[in-house]
């Protein structure tokens, strides 16, 4: 199947490299015909996300634990590129010595960082897109989420809490969006190595346990969850509404 977005806009927020899952996405919405937009928190970031894109006006800074940098953010895109048909919300952060040892450890300051960062950003952008009527109607809202929110899974604790929150912001956004044709939904995508998943104490461990538990041993790729974010861009997914999609190859089963 081509040109699956052909003559859709999609806003990525979240490419720190080649190995992000939102590049992932990134890169096959763009062969489906997509133009891609994306955002960066700072100049570091956006100095990795320059070797991957090589268009500056596609580049717009954007920090998502500032409303005023949300904002102009988000007045910028609709100024260069008018309205957009998707959002993919790829973005999660957590003190990494929180993340290991007991929940017990997690301090109040850590927590209410990896909720601000991981689940209200989405709430946040969400809320200023809506503002600015920078998403047309209908459109695609997507987030990526982890097996972690409904597991206990070793060291990822506080991350996990977030994710669950994550998860609930997905619903009720679906259904206060839903009056405007913009359907919100989440992947659950496998681990993999990932600049985040490093962050993770004893991640090595985890990326093997994870692909052995895959129902063809075989752990899930970049393709394969850009694959479904596609999916979830186009017009063929315009009934799937407030749902978390897995794309683990059946981890979760286990």
């Amino acid at each position: 199947m081509e040109n699956l977005l052909a003559g859709k806009k999609i806003l990525v927020m979240g490419v720190a490299n080649q190995r992000s899952i939102a590049w992932g996405c990134a890169r096959v919405m763009a062969a489906q015909g997509a133009k891609v937009i994306y955002t960066y928190q700072n100049e570091r970031l956006k100095k990795s996300v320059a070797k991957l894109v090589n268009d500056d006006d596609r580049l717009i800074e954007c920090d998502v634990a500032s409303d005023e940098s949300i904002t102009t953010a988000f007045a910028t895109i609709k100024t260069r590129f008018g309205q957009l048909d998707g959002l993919v919300h790829a973005i999660a952060y957590a003190k990494k010595e929180e993340l290991g040892g007991s929940i017990t450890n997690v301090s109040r300051e850590g927590y209410a960082l990896a909720q601000d960062i991981s689940a209200y950003s989405l709430l946040a952008v969400a809320k200023e897109a809506e503002k600015q009527a920078l998403l047309k109607n209908p459109a695609s809202i997507v987030t990526l989420t982890y097996f972690g929110s409904e597991r206990a899974i070793p060291n990822y604790n506080v991350m996990g809490v977030a994710k669950a929150a994550l998860e609930a912001n997905v619903r009720y956004l679906a259904r206060d969006m839903g009056v405007n044709k913009i359907r919100v939904n989440a992947i659950s995508a496998g681990a993999m190595k990932t600049l985040a998943v490093t962050g993770i104490k004893g991640h090595s461990d985890l990326l093997k346990e994870s692909q052995n538990r895959t129902t063809d041993g075989k752990s899930v790729t970049l393709d394969e969850i850009g694959g479904t974010c596609a999916f979830l861009m186009s017009d063929l997914s315009t009934g799937v509404v407030g749902d978390v999609i897995y794309v683990d190859k059946g981890v979760h089963l286990i």
